[in-house]
């Protein structure tokens, strides 16, 4: 394929002018993972303060819990579809201008949903600003951009950006919480975007390195042709079934991530409670993120993903008998760290299994389908509520999901078992 002169506005010839070039597993790049992390931190905000506003806003706008989740589903729809957006910018531009585009897009989707006076201008600022133009540019970007820094540490590395997300979900609920009751939702709206803007646009000035190519990394893992047609199958196909497990391990992993408030709310405990429930779920998501990422690098993204989906299962099932508010402290905390490592290890996934020079794509695409899966999931959790007047049925629900995704990865697991003695028999 013949290659164009880099225009001006390439990363890689920005990088030959300044006479910096920092290799892989470098300390700066330990240090850009640290900024990483806490963009990461700041940015996701958008996809954990909608829980513990719902109530809230539900009361406020006089409407069911399916349109309350409304801007939850939207922001994941943006979130996902803008990951691929801004993942083709940043290889173009380098991180630094999404970046900084994202933050004034943050502030601005915040305070629009501050002043709004109806769902459907909440919910627009949050698909919108907040998750199409801000978030999106603070995950998949952030997590494909780290795995090009990294050789030898790769997982870990991967693992420690995600965990920004769940970090985003430990620190952001227990505040949202607090300063909703003191203040209000709506002013605390407004200091949200404000700190959004001004800390993740100074972050930004720190990203304007740009990674080292995919060359040094071209058969450390895999060969070539193992690479061509991952597990056994042609490239699109792989990528499409990773995306339907992406979808369906997140449509199970939203109906306690974004229901826990209300459904503690309904049991008489108080969103206080539901709040410290969804912060000590992703805190504990945090230790499973960490903990595959390090067993990633020993058993391969694969294995790691079929793990995190068959323990996120078994926690689904402890929901069902236990609703005492000590149980649901204890379920909550079983099931971050059950399921904290599996969005990663799809990216893991798709570096190990495909050729270097389609990862961007490839992740972008893989991680969007599990936005919209916890676009799905928020909403559809909220329908069968809706329908049934139970929570008990909504959990059921996410379970036969997390079987499918499940189906899926035990069947890619051995596809890549047989190709692989079959290409090694000896």
């Amino acid at each position: 394929m013949p290659v164009s002169a880099p225009s001006s506005a390439d990363p890689a010839e920005k990088t030959a002018r300044s006479g910096v070039a920092h290799t892989p597993d470098s300390a700066y790049a330990w240090f850009r993972l640290l900024i990483s992390l806490l963009i990461m931190t700041i940015g996701n905000a958008g996809m954990w303060v909608i829980p513990v506003v719902l109530p809230v806003v539900q009361a406020e706008f006089h409407i069911g819990r399916a349109d309350a989740a409304l801007p939850y589903t939207l922001m994941m729809i943006g979130f996902g579809l803008g990951g691929v957006l801004m993942g083709r910018l940043s290889d173009r531009f380098g991180l630094f201008r999404p970046l900084l585009g994202a933050s004034l897009a943050i502030g601005a989707g915040f305070c629009l949903a501050a002043l709004s006076q109806d769902i459907t201008g909440f919910a627009l600022a949050h698909g919108v600003l907040i998750g199409l133009v801000g978030c999106a540019v603070t995950f998949a970007p952030l997590m494909a951009d780290t795995s090009l820094w990294f050789a030898r540490r790769r997982g870990i590395a991967v693992a420690v950006c995600a965990s920004g997300n769940y970090l985003a979900g430990a620190v952001w609920p227990p505040v949202m919480e607090h300063f909703i009751a003191t203040a209000g939702w709506r002013a605390t709206y407004l200091g949200v975007g404000l700190f959004c803007t001004c800390s993740m646009g100074l972050l930004a000035f720190l990203m304007r390195q740009a990674p080292p190519g995919v060359a040094a990394e071209a058969g450390t893992a895999n060969p070539g042709n193992l690479r061509e047609r991952p597990f056994d199958l042609s490239p699109n196909t792989a990528t499409a079934a990773l995306c339907v497990a992406g979808l369906s391990c997140c449509v199970a992993m939203a109906m306690p991530q974004v229901h826990i408030v209300a459904y503690c709310t309904d049991l008489g405990f108080g969103a206080a409670r539901g709040a410290q429930m969804l912060s000590i779920m992703l805190a504990c998501g945090i230790v499973s993120r960490l903990v595959s990422g390090a067993l990633s690098d020993r058993i391969g993204g694969i294995r790691t993903l079929v793990l995190g989906s068959a323990l996120q299962c078994t926690a689904l099932f402890l929901f069902l008998p236990f609703d005492g508010l000590v149980p649901l402290y204890i379920v909550s905390a079983m099931f971050g760290l059950f399921q904290g490592g599996i969005v990663p290890s799809y990216a893991l996934v798709v570096r190990e299994n495909f050729s270097p020079r389609q990862i961007g794509v490839r992740v972008g695409t893989v991680i969007m389908f599990t936005m919209l899966g916890m676009a799905l999931g928020g909403w559809m959790s909220g329908k069968v509520f809706d329908l049934t007047g139970s929570y008990h049925a909504a959990f059921l629900n996410g379970i036969a999901w997390n079987l499918l995704n499940l189906l899926i990865a035990v069947t890619l697991l051995l596809r890549l078992r047989r190709k692989n003695l079959e290409s090694d028999p000896g």
